[in-house]
């Protein structure tokens, strides 16, 4: 679907913002997931702003965590 650059990119940012999301919370990480690969679909893959996507879909996330 992406190529394994993008691919790495993604799965990167995915790690970065997830990272104090307990291993437990797998909703969140989803949907975080999910936005990231929404914005990389329509060609967004600049690492700030994908990452600024992954942490507005964080605090958007259906979790227990916050």
């Amino acid at each position: 679907m992406f190529e394994q650059a993008t691919t790495a990119l993604l799965r990167a940012v995915l790690d970065e913002v997830c990272e104090k999301v307990p291993s437990d919370e797998t909703g969140a990480r989803t949907h975080v997931a999910s936005k990231l690969l929404e914005a990389a679909k329509t060609g967004e893959t600049t690492p700030e702003v994908l990452r600024q996507i992954g942490r507005k879909a964080l605090t958007q996330a259906p979790t227990m965590w916050r």
